[in-house]
């Protein structure tokens, strides 16, 4: 049986999905055998597992921390926000029903035995199981029935350490806040405690770390540095939204911020590209003159077409086309470029047809089942941006309820030869008869850096430059690089040694690697 351990937070956004991956990946130097869990994540970031089922990122990048494949009962609930007060709830990857708050709340209490299950029988070959809360264990109006804080601790029978967030300012008050608002048995299940996100002079701060330590009787097991790590963020609370670019760059990537944005790590691999400055455009900003615009994935296409509408974003994308843009939509995204949207079952918004941008002639319909796939594609047409990338293999995933056809001989953008129950090849995407306008449902696309790079040297040859190889063989390999910068960042501020001991394992060093 593994030993848990359980990793929560003051608040959502103080880094416990990262610290989590970091672990992870430090026990997993050591020799041990990891496996991170979520009982319960809230996230429009979602991944494709190979046997096609649904799951949240965070626990993705974990697993791989953890040098495991992405396992579905890592995170059995997923709940994606598709109102303010309603979410699609999905529960061991696929679809259950959407759901207003109230009527989940009344739900969560049957879901209790199934996550002690999972939990049990994923981490029963394992050594350790990190386990990650969600937002803070004390949410009061939310702890009873409470399943992925105190609540999921219980089911594990988890000792928890505590994640503050400095650079947001109140770190004390909100670690002591939240201690003390915690029932006496939930409070003695917290052993440590971690200051996150430290800019500064350690000195200044280690008055007010043995004063906190004096109060809560708990020790500060360390304070973790703000890392310079490029790792994926959760959900739209992500800093990547702050537009700290490489403002030098030639290239010019800009990116409409849109309000249901999903999958957004699907242009991560942008930031590993040292010619590329990346941005993303909010209500309110302007569409700039970039060498390429990108409309990315959301969970509500319908409402975030009207809110281009209504923005004044959509003028500007056409204004935008107009003066010669090149344009790439992704799954979302892809279908806003289309012609028209029918929704006939309510899938979405209520609302049954909305014209799109019409700067692609397809028609998107949504239906009942998700599509939710692994895929391997090859791109069918080398034209414009993708001059020279005829034939070349590219993968990723599919998530979306619409199913695109198209309306003329437009050119596809890549035909799918393997996805999961395949019964022929399948034409996706496509690419306007301008060859400025590009779609595609497949999520991860430019993770393929013989893809990426060779549109990025296209724009390049372009803009009278020469073209260059990307500082990276693959982003899969980038990613381990980081994982393991920030494992040693980690290390190096926290004492390990002492939460081996709150584990309940011998010292590391016996079986370090």
């Amino acid at each position: 049986m593994a030993k848990g351990i359980m990793f929560q937070g003051t608040s959502s956004d103080v880094g416990k999905s990262i610290l989590t991956a970091a672990f992870c990946r430090i026990l997993k130097q050591d020799g041990f055998k990891v496996v991170p869990f979520k009982s319960q994540n809230m996230a429009l970031n979602s991944f494709i597992t190979k046997e096609g089922l649904e799951m949240g990122r965070a626990q993705v990048f974990q697993a791989e921390a953890a040098g495991l494949e992405p396992d579905v009962r890592m995170n059995p609930i997923l709940l994606k926000p598709t109102t303010h007060k309603k979410s699609q709830v999905i529960i061991n990857g696929k679809v259950y029903e959407d759901m207003n708050a109230s009527n989940y709340f009344e739900f969560k209490p049957k879901l209790k035995s199934m996550i002690s299950d999972i939990y049990y029988d994923l981490t029963k070959d394992f050594d350790i199981a990190l386990i990650e809360g969600a937002g803070s264990p004390a949410e009061i109006n939310l702890k009873k029935d409470d399943i992925v804080n105190m609540g999921m601790a219980k089911i594990s029978d988890s000792d928890v350490i505590l994640i503050g967030d400095i650079d947001r300012g109140g770190v004390f008050a909100s670690i002591y806040g939240t201690i003390k608002l915690l029932e006496a048995d939930e409070q003695k299940r917290i052993k440590g405690v971690i200051i996150n996100k430290f800019r500064g002079d350690i000195k200044i701060l280690e008055p007010g770390i043995k004063m906190l330590e004096d109060l809560i009787d708990i020790p500060v097991l360390g304070v973790i540095p703000f890392m310079d790590v490029n790792i994926e963020d959760e959900d739209g609370l992500s800093s990547r939204f702050k537009n700290l670019k490489n403002k030098n760059a030639p290239i010019k990537i800009e990116v409409v911020y849109l309000p249901h944005i999903s999958n957004f790590t699907d242009f991560n691999v942008f930031e590993t590209q040292e010619d590329v400055d990346i941005r993303y455009i909010r209500r309110g900003e302007d569409i700039t003159n970039p060498d390429l615009l990108l409309l990315p994935g959301s969970k509500n296409t319908i409402e975030d077409l009207i809110y281009l509408r209504e923005s004044g974003l959509e003028k500007q994308i056409l204004d935008y086309y107009n003066r010669g843009g090149k344009i790439f939509g992704i799954c979302g995204g892809y279908q806003i470029l289309g012609s028209k949207i029918y929704d006939p079952l309510g899938v979405e918004c209520g609302i049954k047809e909305i014209d799109g941008l019409n700067l692609l002639d397809v028609e998107t319909n949504f239906e009942g089942q998700k599509v939710t796939t692994q895929v391997k594609a090859k791109i069918n047409n080398g034209v414009g941006i993708l001059k020279g990338l005829k034939d070349v293999d590219v993968y990723g995933y599919e998530i979306h309820m619409g199913r695109t056809k198209y309306q003329k001989d437009l050119k596809s953008l890549d035909t799918i030869y393997e996805k999961l129950n395949k019964e022929s090849e399948i034409i996706d995407g496509a690419i306007s008869p301008c060859n400025r306008v590009y779609g595609t449902y497949i999520h991860g696309i430019f993770d393929n850096i013989n893809f990426t790079r060779g549109m990025l040297n296209n724009i390049r040859k372009e803009k009278g430059l020469k073209s260059i190889e990307s500082g990276i063989k693959t982003f899969g390999e980038f990613k381990e690089r980081e994982y393991d910068k920030m494992a040693s960042i980690v290390r190096n501020n926290v004492d390990i040694k002492k939460l081996y001991q709150i584990i309940g394992l011998e010292n590391p060093n016996k079986k370090n690697n």
